[in-house]
């Protein structure tokens, strides 16, 4: 017996070694790279795999450790100078962050101007309201004036001045803030608006007794007044439209009150804007009114400014790019990319090498999520951390999932092999042996594993395709090195790769691989300049003919300079794209294709013009359907009696200042996948959740949505007591003393599901991480 109790104790010792190695992949800090936890019970226990010390402080003294920063930890005599470089900038970047929001708030309060006189710039719509020293207020004022508004200002009382005392009284001001936040159910993250801190500001220069603006002044005059703020605002916009060119992107949608609305955005380099929206609820979505509607707005725009349309696949999109290209055979009309994509994953998860396994994960996923034990023993053996994650699309959700599932592999196997998993009644059933057989499956884990490897460089590509900035220039050249991770990914099985091709290259016919992206891919340097036999490919040089031809529509002379002069420098390196500079700004990190050409390419204007005006171009509608989450928020049930004139100005203040925002932050490490949308997982978490649906062509509305205004199906569903006299033939009811009962989600239900901050690292091969698995 004490040997069987050592030779337990010495395995589960060697299992909770095992998994404290492993207790960095749900961080990314870069202090892993060289450390390792000690102890599972003690995750600030590390030890350095440098040179073995062990050390309390977890990864923030690991840093100190490595980079030789002395007072808390010796330093690490293995550590190279890059390593030390890379550990001391990573342990001092906190503070430089602390130091830039600080200098921000300040930035913040300095544009705040309430003083007539010393109004200027971009200051003038806070200007004319009081001095900027304070309204009738004195330097002792905050110590002796009471916070609590229903006790008169003029009942003053005396204060110790101490900054205790200024401490609790901001605290108290902070509980008005709060207790209206709550009641009004404003975002908590609201409070960290800069706008919100410049309005605390321009308050507490006033002073008391200041009177908020009626409603009606908030949704006439300063509306409007906001309205031309962003307009000014987007003026960058406007010039950089004419400069580079721009795109233009319509989509529809239906919102609550069953009205059909087109909206229409335009993208440039400094991003996507909203210009405006349209009812279109009595009007059929033909072809011919998309046309007119795209007509307007390039009208509005300038016919010189627009250089293509990007729509979805749809039929009557589709009837309108042959109109434009009557009308105006220079402007060019491109398939919504992220569509595109979506549609290639899709075509991809039904092969039968990835849609059993994607088939099982649902079914185990559905289980545990159907019952509060399981779902509650799951987050148990997970941290609170769900498997579930939602994404912007269907696709992206799957992904997610299948990647936060290989990271909890060894929490879930667990959860399965516990006593609370065996005792659990719903496991004995016939769905929770399928859920256990496939959690414990070796083969299945394999089949997660290379689904993840095979979507992962598509994923990668649609991310490039869901962003906001110009990604043209790189769309055909990282399509064909998603191909060959595809091919790696397989380990290079013809069999495998050419299935996955033909779907890919079904779905993509005309829309990845049009002359414009082909022509994009040419005058990427990064490319082409890498790959000298691009110049000399007959589909490659096509495609950028025929590109050039329609860019340059009726203009012969243009277009033999392009060809004949412009495209030979440029093939040949001649003048300055010979020089030294230009062939190493391509191999730096921050490579900019549109910049390059700006720099390099003053030699041969005619096509310097073309090039830049194609490389800024998107890919993507998804402009549009960012917009239309800005319309849903404003568009609430508690706003349902918002006129859409109201609306479209809120829209226009909300989308464009985000907009705005994004342009003044230097980056932004959102991943575009992620979503906050619950219904795109639900197929990941109830049984039948989602259904595709059939669209009517005049109408543009799904036939569910007319079948629910016409109660067609209601007259055929059952009454109440049919309905509960059919439950009773057929479920089986299990009395037992949990007295639970299964339960479905419904799509409204507030699920918290893991935050992106969870990262999950590189999948690596199930074999490696199989001890013992069942197969």
């Amino acid at each position: 017996m004490a040997s069987s109790a050592s030779k337990g104790s010495a395995a589960a010792s060697t299992a909770a070694s095992s998994d404290a190695l492993d207790l960095k992949q749900n961080s990314d800090d870069m202090a892993w790279e060289f450390a390792v936890c000690c102890n599972p019970l003690d995750l600030q226990r590390v030890k350095c795999k440098l040179c073995g010390k062990e050390m309390g402080g977890g990864v923030t003294r690991m840093k100190q450790h490595i980079a030789g920063i002395k007072g808390q930890v010796s330093s690490c005599m293995m550590s190279t100078p890059d390593q030390q470089k890379r550990c001391r900038e990573a342990y001092e970047a906190p503070q430089v962050r602390k130091r830039q929001k600080q200098q921000k708030e300040e930035e913040n309060r300095a544009a705040v101007t309430i003083d007539l006189l010393e109004a200027e710039g971009n200051d003038e719509e806070l200007a004319g309201i009081g001095n900027s020293e304070g309204h009738k207020s004195g330097p002792l004022d905050k110590f002796v004036k009471p916070i609590d508004p229903s006790i008169p200002v003029k009942k003053f009382q005396q204060q110790n001045i101490s900054d205790a005392i200024d401490k609790d009284r901001s605290y108290k001001v902070g509980q008005y803030l709060a207790r209206w936040i709550y009641k009004k159910n404003v975002p908590f993250n609201a409070i960290n608006d800069d706008d919100f801190k410049q309005f605390c500001e321009a308050l507490g220069r006033y002073g008391p007794k200041w009177k908020p603006p009626s409603q009606h002044l908030l949704r006439e005059k300063m509306l409007l007044q906001e309205v031309e703020r962003t307009r000014e605002l987007m003026k960058p916009h406007e010039i950089e439209r004419v400069a580079t060119g721009c795109s233009i992107m319509t989509d529809a949608w239906t919102d609550k009150k069953r009205r059909s609305i087109m909206n229409l955005c335009v993208h440039c380099k400094l991003g996507t804007s909203f210009l405006e929206s349209k009812e279109a609820s009595a009007i059929a979505h033909t072809s011919e009114y998309i046309f007119n509607y795209v007509l307007e707005s390039i009208d509005k725009i300038g016919i010189n400014n627009v250089v293509q349309i990007v729509t979805d696949n749809a039929s009557n999109n589709m009837g309108a790019k042959s109109m434009l290209k009557e009308k105006f055979p220079q402007i060019f009309w491109t398939s919504c990319a992220t569509h595109t994509l979506n549609l290639i994953v899709e075509a991809i998860g039904k092969l039968k090498q990835f849609a059993p396994i994607i088939i099982k994960a649902k079914e185990m996923t559905i289980f545990i999520y159907a019952h509060h034990k399981t779902l509650s023993l799951m987050r148990f053996y997970t941290r609170k951390r769900d498997i579930v994650r939602p994404g912007v699309t269907r696709f992206a959700s799957a992904f997610l999932t299948l990647q936060s599932l290989i990271a909890k592999k060894k929490e879930l196997r667990a959860m399965a092999c516990s006593d609370a998993w065996e005792g659990c009644k719903h496991t004995r059933t016939k769905k929770g042996k399928l859920a256990h057989a496939t959690i414990m499956s070796r083969a299945f884990w394999n089949g997660v594993s290379l689904c993840i490897k095979v979507f992962e460089p598509l994923v990668k590509l649609l991310r490039l395709a869901d962003s906001d900035g110009p990604s043209m220039a790189t769309m055909y050249g990282e399509l064909l090195s998603t191909k060959k991770a595809i091919m790696a990914a397989v380990e290079n099985s013809e069999k495998d790769y050419l299935m996955i091709i033909q779907a890919m290259d079904t779905k993509m016919k005309g829309r990845l691989d049009s002359p414009l992206h082909i022509a994009a891919f040419m005058l990427n340097p990064k490319y082409s300049y890498a790959d000298s036999t691009i110049f000399s490919d007959v589909e490659v040089v096509a495609a950028f003919m025929e590109v050039m031809e329609q860019f340059y529509h009726d203009d012969d002379e243009k277009q033999n300079i392009v060809l004949n002069i412009d495209f030979t420098r440029f093939k040949k390196k001649v003048g300055m794209f010979g020089k030294v500079a230009a062939t190493k700004a391509i191999s730096n990190a921050n490579f900019d294709a549109t910049d390059w050409w700006s720099t390099y390419g003053l030699q041969t204007p005619a096509l310097q013009n073309m090039a830049i005006k194609i490389l800024n171009l998107t890919t993507s509608s998804s402009g549009c359907e960012r917009n239309w989450s800005i319309f849903k928020m404003v568009d609430a049930k508690r706003r349902n009696r918002l006129d859409i004139v109201r609306r479209d100005n809120l829209v226009y203040i909300q989308f464009n200042g985000r907009c705005i925002d994004k342009r003044m932050k230097l980056s932004s490490a959102t991943d575009v996948l992620l979503g906050e949308d619950a219904s795109r997982a639900q197929d990941w978490i109830v049984e039948g959740a989602y259904v595709d649906e059939e669209i009517d062509p005049v109408t543009g509305l799904s036939y569910s949505i007319i079948d629910e205004a016409m109660g067609a199906t209601e007259a055929m569903e059952l009454r109440r007591s049919a309905r509960v006299r059919e439950l009773h033939e057929v479920e089986e009811f299990v009395s037992d003393d949990d007295n639970e009962s299964d339960h479905e989600i419904d799509l409204d239900d507030g699920i918290e599901y893991e935050s992106d901050d969870d990262g999950v690292m590189a999948t690596k091969d199930a074999e490696d991480e199989d001890d013992g698995a069942q197969p």
